[in-house]
């Protein structure tokens, strides 16, 4: 009996000792689970990214490539087809780690709360874009088992075929878009893009539709029709307004490009891109003297220009591309490149300078195109190119101020440069990459698909492409050690590691 009793006590004394147990284990100050919404913001900012990737595979590969900027400097890789496989890689190097995983955990999370469609619908969107600028970059890339080490134990993650990838974003766009309603999501102001307006959103899914089908030009025309005629018919962005973009604040959350600027001195706009905007008002919001000539006064001071020297239309000078410092020397007799047109310093450079993923001007000069191509759009392609040049011009107000360009100023130049129907592709896609300055992912996928602007290639001694443009960047070094057998299947499905490999929808 005595034994029944203590056991009995024992019991209940263990019992009482374990209620509580977990809480008292469990630090209140810390939350279990970070929010979605503050993950959205996150995602967000990895989605514009740092200084590293956009320094080196934005703008000193893509940029000069693309020949909207040019430089002397050596390691300036993209303007003399050269082959840094570091800088080649580090988009994939930061994308991975940080957006990727991002957006591949908020999914997850959503499934296990149980989260409003609208939010999911949202993610599998930013999904999508960051995604794409992996693969139109690279090719086949890791995808349908990216992001889920911690998630599913998957190390070393497949690479999947872009045609599969592609077929995936198209439909993922799809219904996303269906998902959505008119009112605001529950990110609200966590979303720093469009504050949770799911009309927006919606807008965006079908202007990235628009964008994808495109890109399906030349390996499948008549998907591409069918996705173009889709994506307009669901409703794409009308209005600057709609413009897909992140804010950037000075010193927490600074423009990636903006961050590269300022740490190298070295770019100049390429002589392609200043000769195409003669008596264009964007010329001197995008471009400025550098405020100093590179000579000195009697006294060995600096001399410098005034703000309204470094503007003066007539005096800015394209640097051109495929040249070092004793090239240049014996090509113009210039030992220095301060007497050339820098990206202006006064606006577009600043840190909290706007970070573009797709605008409303990138919109409307492919309406232009569907209209040409097949009808499309209303068929009246030269109301698309007006309102695409219109809006590329209006848009450079978000750098500020000084950014403004006048509805006169867009007229007169409109009325210079109407669209010649004979000609209509070449022009509309030429700009199409003037808007595009800056976000050179997108500039480089669209002259691949397009071959527009006509690019004059350089043959700079030692590159690594016989003296052609580039087609694709290269993946990680790492991957061939970390996660062989899949990068060996990669390259066996893709073609050579190499930038001269074309990427599946890039056919000659």
């Amino acid at each position: 009996m005595k034994k029944s009793i203590y056991i009995l006590l024992s019991v209940l004394i263990f019992s009482a000792c374990d209620e509580g147990f977990e809480e008292l284990n469990v630090d209140p100050t810390k939350p279990v689970q970070v929010s979605l919404n503050s993950k959205l913001t996150a995602a967000q900012r990895f989605m514009s990214s740092e200084r590293y990737d956009n320094w080196r595979a934005n703008l000193i590969y893509q940029s000069t490539m693309m020949q909207h900027l040019s430089t002397t400097a050596g390691y300036w890789s993209g303007d003399k087809y050269t082959w840094n496989k570091g800088y080649a890689s580090s988009l994939i190097d930061r994308y991975y780690g940080n957006a990727v995983k991002s957006v591949e955990d908020m999914l997850f999370q959503i499934n296990e709360e149980q989260a409003p469609e609208e939010m999911r619908a949202i993610v599998r969107i930013m999904r999508v874009y960051i995604y794409s600028r992996l693969t139109d970059l690279y090719g086949d890339i890791p995808y349908s088992e990216a992001g889920q080490a911690v998630i599913s134990g998957v190390l070393k993650p497949k690479y999947d075929l872009q045609s599969e990838i592609y077929t995936d974003f198209l439909n993922e766009l799809e219904e996303s878009a269906a998902s959505l309603g008119s009112g605001t999501s529950e990110f609200g102001a966590s979303d720093l893009i469009y504050q949770g307006n799911q009309d927006k959103w919606r807008k965006l899914a079908n202007s990235l539709m628009l964008r994808l089908g495109f890109r399906l030009i030349k390996i499948d025309p008549t998907a591409s029709q069918a996705w173009v005629t889709k994506a307009i018919a669901g409703g794409v962005m009308e209005s600057n307004e709609d413009i897909f973009y992140l804010k950037h604040e000075s010193e927490q959350n600074r423009n990636g490009n903006s961050e590269a600027f300022d740490a190298d001195g070295n770019p100049r706009l390429s002589d392609t891109f200043v000769n195409f905007l003669q008596d264009d008002p964007r010329l001197t919001v995008l471009g400025a003297l550098p405020e100093n000539t590179g000579e000195v006064d009697a006294n060995k001071d600096p001399i410098l220009r005034t703000p309204e020297e470094r503007l003066d239309a007539e005096a800015q000078k394209g640097l051109p591309n495929g040249l070092d410092a004793p090239l240049l020397l014996a090509a113009t007799g210039e030992e220095d490149v301060q007497a050339y047109t820098e990206p202006n310093r006064m606006l577009i450079t600043a840190f909290d300078a706007p970070m573009f993923f797709q605008t409303y001007a990138e919109v409307e000069f492919m309406l232009a195109e569907a209209a040409v191509r097949w009808g499309l759009a209303g068929g009246d392609p030269t109301r698309h190119y007006t309102d695409g040049v219109r809006a590329a011009m209006k848009m450079l107000a978000l750098y500020g101020p000084a950014g403004v360009i006048s509805d006169a100023d867009i007229d007169t130049y409109l009325a210079a440069n109407p669209l010649d129907l004979t000609n209509a592709l070449e022009q509309i896609n030429t700009q199409y990459w003037a808007a595009t300055f800056l976000n050179e992912y997108e500039a480089f996928a669209n002259w691949r698909r397009t071959g527009f602007p006509v690019l004059v290639p350089v043959n700079y001694s030692g590159n690594e492409t016989g003296g052609t443009i580039p087609r694709r960047l290269t993946y990680s070094e790492s991957e061939q050690s970390d996660n062989p057998e899949n990068y060996q299947a990669a390259i066996q499905a893709q073609g050579p590691d190499l930038l001269t490999t074309r990427v599946w929808w890039d056919v000659e």
